[in-house]
């Protein structure tokens, strides 16, 4: 193994890092992960030819690869494995605004906050807002399909994702989807890509949809005696109108945010009900 990691080494230079503290930093992500394995190598490639040349490497001498965005995940996801490599997609960050199309094309270790922000120097918006949204990289948010608060109007990520350039286990790179919706000849393969964890390819390149940006936003926090009558409140909400963020705390996870940090919440309130309209006019306040 160590003939074939100077081997890598020669093929990709300064990305490859084999040192100790390294091969540590790069073990986790934020859940910590206790049987996480200490990697032989992180690879940490520049564009996709890079990433090609790493998993064609990997594939000859059999060796695991685990592809990392920003590390922000807290299932565990780019743990380490012993005896493979960290494929970290950090250095990969180039955002493209295609206004006329109304798409993001993004490589995989931009942060969703950069995402959004490009899109809002043209008046548009990425809707998909996980809460780690301002540290959390585009193409973790597609390998787990991540969503938000603002799901329950807009969606997750799969909604947004038209295109990608994937790098599959043997190497090959393919793309999938284009810039127009009507980008659809052949067998639907993308949304087979969009929250597999990485297991079945490495996203080198993604085509996001934008919209027009949200109008002005109304707030409304509300309490419950009960979880039950919070639950009822947002199915009678759905019947009449479209709330643009939903989120819905019991008791206990009042108390949790109050024992963290306090927010003046209620600690005797059953549940605690976030809602919000981006509705134009008199409808968001009504």
């Amino acid at each position: 193994m160590e003939t074939a990691l100077e081997q890598l080494v020669a093929l990709l230079g300064d990305a490859v890092r084999t040192d100790p503290v390294s091969c540590e930093n790069y073990r986790f992500d934020w859940s910590r992960d206790p049987t996480a394995g200490i990697p032989i190598a992180v690879v940490r490639p520049s564009n996709s030819s890079e990433v090609v040349t790493a998993i064609r490497w990997a594939a000859e001498h059999r060796v695991p690869v685990v592809p990392r965005g920003a590390g922000s995940g807290l299932s565990g996801g780019s743990s380490a494995v012993s005896g493979g490599i960290v494929l970290s997609l950090e250095r990969m960050r180039s955002v493209e605004i295609d206004v006329a199309a109304r798409v993001a094309v993004v490589e995989p270790g931009a942060f969703n906050a950069e995402v959004k922000a490009a899109a809002a120097q043209y008046s548009l918006w990425y809707p998909p807002d996980p809460s780690s949204y301002e540290i959390c990289s585009i193409g973790g948010n597609i390998a787990t399909n991540a969503g938000g608060l603002c799901c329950v109007k807009y969606g997750v990520t799969t909604d947004y994702v038209l295109g990608l350039d994937v790098v599959l286990a043997d190497g090959t790179l393919i793309t999938l989807g284009g810039k127009r919706i009507k980008d659809v000849a052949g067998l639907s393969l993308l949304k087979l890509f969009v929250g597999s964890g990485g297991t079945l390819g490495i996203i080198t390149r993604a085509i996001l949809r934008l919209v027009p940006a949200q109008g002005p936003r109304s707030t409304l926090v509300a309490y419950f005696p009960t979880v039950q009558g919070a639950a009822d409140t947002v199915v009678t909400i759905g019947r009449t109108l479209r709330a643009s963020m939903m989120e819905l705390i019991d008791n206990a996870s009042i108390n949790a945010v109050e024992d963290y940090r306090s927010m003046g919440l209620d600690r005797s309130a059953g549940a605690l009900l976030l809602a919000q309209s981006d509705a134009p006019g008199a409808a968001c306040t009504a």
